[in-house]
């Protein structure tokens, strides 16, 4: 199979054709992911939860990313790679430059960084020197202490106006692609909608583009609790490489999410 890069998510976004995410952390289930036909991995600074024991994503260190994003690399040959840019390592544009090159030396094919408008002058800076951004908006786990915990964004008309303008705002920036975390789905879908970048869901609804889960909630091994918009897969099927293949599946024929994964 050919190699799945911006242009072919954009060329599935166009044609309608759902495509599916998830984590990986290290070449073996990165190659098996990439074998059973997922379009793109993240290395996700989500490893800091489900790898490293922590409470948040917060102590996990740049590097940390290209460690486990080396890793990656080596077991992949199509899959679009996205290595997420930890906490406080993109605060200022020369920071977030310094660090992106790393994490694309490291073998990442784009950059995963969270934030709102302040953000947008430091994508069109990278975009602008050849570094592929994804914007991560709406619930953004690095700035959970703001939030007072992991909740829904986006349920009052303030904070959803808010989430549409950033996405308008990171695409004019320059963003090839966009991550929804939990928010309600009809603001999934009107933002999905109003963009002409693919948008990644997560707890987002059945309406975006795509999906993404973290590898260990699909497999049903998370150390903490699965969350509502995820799903078990493995104990569905009994199988990792069929837990994936029916993840995909789901995906593709609009199955999941369903309401019960859902924000309404």
């Amino acid at each position: 199979m050919s190699k799945i890069t911006t242009a072919t998510l954009l060329k599935y976004k166009q044609e309608g054709k759902k495509f599916t995410a998830l984590t990986a952390y290290d070449a073996s289930f990165a190659k098996a992911f990439d074998e059973e036909g997922i379009e793109v991995l993240l290395v996700g600074d989500s490893l800091g939860m489900v790898l490293q024991g922590q409470d948040d994503t917060l102590p996990v260190s740049v590097d940390d990313m290209c460690y486990h994003t080396r890793c990656v690399r080596r077991g992949i040959s199509r899959t679009l790679l996205i290595a997420d840019l930890p906490f406080m390592s993109y605060a200022t544009p020369e920071q977030a430059l310094g660090n992106c090159a790393k994490l694309m030396q490291a073998g990442a094919g784009m950059v995963k960084m969270e934030g709102g408008h302040w953000l947008m002058p430091t994508v069109k800076m990278l975009t602008e020197r050849g570094i592929p951004v994804c914007a991560h908006i709406g619930l953004t786990p690095q700035s959970v202490h703001v939030f007072g915990g992991f909740k829904v964004q986006g349920r009052d008309q303030d904070n959803a106006q808010r989430i549409m303008d950033e996405a308008k705002g990171f695409e004019a920036a320059g963003a090839q692609l966009l991550v929804l975390e939990c928010i309600p789905a009809a603001l999934a879908k009107a933002v999905t909608e109003a963009v002409s970048i693919p948008v990644i869901g997560i707890g987002a609804g059945k309406d975006t583009d795509a999906q993404i889960l973290v590898m260990h909630d699909v497999l049903g091994i998370s150390t903490g609790y699965i969350p509502r918009f995820s799903k078990n897969y493995l104990k569905q099927t009994g199988d990792i490489r069929a837990a994936i293949r029916a993840y995909i599946e789901e995906v593709q024929q609009g199955v999941f999410p369903a309401d019960e994964h859902t924000f309404n």
